[in-house]
């Protein structure tokens, strides 16, 4: 089995507006929380960071740790062609807010644009299931149902 690791931040704003970055991979899409895969030897926190940066354009700070989450994908639902072994995705998830930077799409990555979406619009949005994962893990989730 392989494993990935990845951390994900989950960003509202004064205004009750939620950060989504727009996954774009594989042939499938939808909005997702701003993260992603850790480095080799990289901490979550600064991982979190990181890709809140490089996917949305903001700096951020983590306020807390809401959780993990462990989901097995068989090998023949995975995105990577020629892959013959399950995968196992740890994801961990934190509340974080924006300390600076300006909204931005990202370039050559996996995600192709982020936006701030209010709450009440989540629910009609195509997204993938970590985003209600992290609401729930947040206390929103009403806002997915």
């Amino acid at each position: 089995m392989d494993l990935r690791v990845a951390a994900y931040s989950i960003v509202i704003d004064d205004d009750k507006r939620l950060l989504l970055a727009h996954w774009n991979e594989g042939g499938a899409s939808g909005w997702t929380l701003p993260g992603g895969g850790l480095e080799p030897g990289e901490s979550p926190d600064v991982a979190a960071r990181r890709e809140a940066r490089e996917e949305t354009g903001y700096r951020v700070a983590l306020d807390e740790l809401l959780g993990i989450h462990s989901r097995v994908i068989p090998a023949h639902r995975r995105l990577v062609a020629g892959s013959d072994l399950p995968l196992q995705a740890l994801r961990i998830v934190y509340r974080a807010h924006v300390t600076g930077g300006e909204l931005r799409n990202e370039t050559d990555g996996t995600t192709d644009r982020a936006e701030w979406f209010p709450l009440a619009q989540v629910r009609r949005l195509k997204r993938v299931s970590l985003v209600n994962i992290g609401l729930r893990m947040a206390g929103l989730d009403a806002f997915t149902r």
